[in-house]
């Protein structure tokens, strides 16, 4: 006797985003399921699939935002009851990685917190992980399992081209994002420049912006990142950028985590339009009149849809998402 295989695809969410779950689910063409999240008197977290998962490909969406060690535990949990109940292949899906800027030791006695969180994925069960924008490329080196690295590049670079000026340049707000910037210039045909910071010794969240190398007066500059969480390096960027004559000033990022106090100083920064994209949910009452939102659920889904079907996921890209 020869049986056939029938492969079915699973798309279940946790709850620190269901909005982006569904809309991913809407590409798809496929019905979100029901994991029936519930807590404990005491906090602890409960997950029983509604219907049989067995033999089939599950993927679990969860942006790990705050209350971070929340949404990931909830993840976690997830990934061992799907693997409990015999999925055949679990891909855990994380628009935003958490803890991913403790990627290295920067001073003794440090966590590298982005190397346990690919571990506690590993060990709960996931066969795949799927991320967007990391805050280093490397960490996919942390991962013994198949890890895609999507990019909200196509998304911000269609915003730019609908809504930018000829007159444009992509900056860099510190070092480490030239390279990140040297593809958004190459795609765009523009100039780039780069801003030089300083974190003053023993601090957090606070940043000094020094010089700018290139070429801004008189034109718009785009200070690309990959999050704006307190919002200290763009806004000390933009600031240089006014001093040295820029003519109009803009921030894109992936992630806006906007932990306080970062919509203050986006208000009073010298930046017209604040852009970024949906991993992480942004309540009605934090937004602000500069601040537009753009959606990266038809990326996640055709990223999906690509491992689902064994197919390339970075042909989505054209290759632009290896970091």
């Amino acid at each position: 006797m020869e049986l056939v295989p029938r492969r079915r695809l699973e798309l279940v969410s946790g709850r620190s985003h269901p909005e982006l779950a569904q809309e991913i689910a809407a590409h798809l063409g496929v019905d979100l399921g029901e994991a029936n999240l519930r807590e404990f008197a005491n906090g602890e977290v409960h997950c029983r699939y509604d219907s049989s998962i067995r033999g089939t490909d599950v993927f679990i969406v969860q942006t790990h935002c705050g209350p971070v060690n929340d949404t990931l535990m909830e993840q976690l949990i997830m990934i061992d009851a799907a693997k409990r109940a015999s999925a055949k292949r679990i891909t855990a899906v994380c628009p935003y990685y958490g803890y991913s800027r403790q990627d290295r030791k920067a001073t003794g006695r440090e966590p590298i917190t982005a190397k346990l969180v690919a571990d506690m994925l590993q060990v709960a069960g996931a066969d795949r992980v799927v991320s967007v924008d990391l805050h280093s490329g490397q960490i996919q080196g942390f991962f013994n399992v198949p890890f895609d690295h999507l990019t909200a590049m196509p998304v911000l670079i269609e915003e730019l081209r609908n809504n930018g000026t000829d007159d444009l340049v992509v900056v860099a707000p510190d070092a480490g994002r030239v390279k990140v910037a040297e593809r958004y210039s190459q795609v765009l045909d523009c100039d780039i420049a780069v801003v030089h910071k300083r974190r003053p010794r023993g601090t957090a969240n606070q940043v000094e912006a020094l010089h700018v190398v290139g070429e801004v007066e008189g034109r718009t500059c785009v200070l690309i990142d990959d999050m704006i969480d307190t919002a200290g390096t763009i806004c000390a960027g933009a600031e240089l950028l006014a001093e040295r004559g820029a003519a109009d000033v803009w921030a894109m990022a992936t992630h806006g985590l906007f932990s306080d106090p970062a919509l203050e100083r986006l208000e009073k920064a010298p930046i017209s339009k604040v852009v970024v994209t949906n991993t992480l949910p942004i309540p009605k009452d934090r937004y602000i009149d500069k601040l537009h939102v753009l959606s990266v659920a038809k990326l996640i889904a055709d990223a999906i849809d690509a491992v689902f079907e064994d197919t390339s996921v970075s042909e989505i890209f054209g290759g632009d998402n290896l970091a």
